[in-house]
């Protein structure tokens, strides 16, 4: 039995003289949502189409299933996946219904999903209309909806709610944790970093080709060391109080009348916390931060400075 629906080992893909992905290692269990990010150019978008059998890596091994990506066998292990594309293109003169029975004759599956999946999506109003008339917002409904046909157990989704707005993006990410919750691996990737990093189980940070980093949120957040920042209203009149509880533990601090503002490292922050809480009537509120995905996006060197 395989484990692991996604299966990359010592991966590597050149195109000429460039190397796109360089000894890429990685594995994703069954059910888990798994973030896939990276600058433009890191390689993310090779490796989605390696993974999906596009192309044949240039050494390594990629398995889906426990099935090569570049054997005869994965023809039949692709049926079991559902893809969404950053720009999702279809036929205009067709209706959102037509198109998504299009793409189940293709999948090989009734057509009887179709209705229930368009009114999952939000669009059995649309279904008889034109997709020439649809919005970015709508195209990208229709693209996911594609996606749900046949019920796939692998799901791969780039930059999947480009277009959406805040409802349409709440409404995909639910959709998308009643499938993770029957058993299906998803597989995201997504310029947006705020809005996932609490979503993905387990995430991987590409940076020239190569994995810079991988595992949870807080993971991540223990290997990198970086501080927490504590955000402080005061009552006016005690920010001396408050520099002078905080200053035997050497923090980086900027305390003004009313406001204050601490860099904490984690390992202190416990003590910190006790530090400002025993300052009765001092503070009048509190604000921790932890360090967010971006703030480790950059740390991994997965952005350009």
């Amino acid at each position: 039995m395989i484990s692991n629906p996604i299966q990359v080992i010592n991966v590597n893909k050149r195109f000429g003289d460039v190397q796109a992905l360089g000894g890429v290692s990685l594995s994703v269990g069954k059910g888990e949502m798994f973030g896939l990010i990276g600058h433009n150019g890191a390689g993310k978008s090779t490796l989605f189409k390696l993974m999906l059998g596009l192309m044949p890596p240039s050494a390594g091994e990629v398995r889906i299933h426990g099935t090569l990506t570049s054997g005869r066998d994965f023809r039949q292990a692709r049926r079991r996946i559902g893809y969404l594309p950053e720009n999702f293109v279809t036929y205009d003169n067709l209706t959102g219904l037509e198109v998504l029975q299009l793409f189940a004759d293709l999948k090989q599956v009734s057509r009887d999903e179709c209705m229930p999946i368009l009114e999952r999506v939000g669009l059995a109003d649309a279904a008889g209309r034109r997709v020439r008339g649809y919005s970015k917002g709508m195209r990208q409904r229709l693209g996911f909806a594609q996606v749900l046909l046949g019920n796939p157990d692998l799901i791969f989704l780039d930059e999947p709610t480009n277009g959406l707005d805040p409802e349409g993006i709440h409404d995909f990410y639910r959709i998308l944790r009643d499938v993770q919750a029957r058993g299906a691996t998803v597989i995201i990737t997504s310029h947006i970093l705020a809005e996932i990093q609490e979503r993905v189980d387990r995430l991987v940070i590409l940076s020239s080709g190569r994995v810079a980093a991988e595992g949870t949120l807080a993971e991540l957040r223990a290997k990198m060391v970086l501080p927490s920042v504590i955000e402080l209203t005061l009552n006016p009149g005690h920010g001396q109080q408050l520099h002078g509880a905080l200053a035997p533990m050497g923090l980086d601090m900027e305390i003004g009348e009313e406001q204050a503002r601490i860099a904490c490292p984690q390992a202190k922050k416990i003590a910190v916390l006790g530090a400002i809480g025993a300052l009765n009537g001092a503070v009048r509120d509190i604000v921790v931060h932890e360090p967010s995905l971006e703030d480790l996006f950059f740390g991994y060197g997965g952005g350009h400075a």
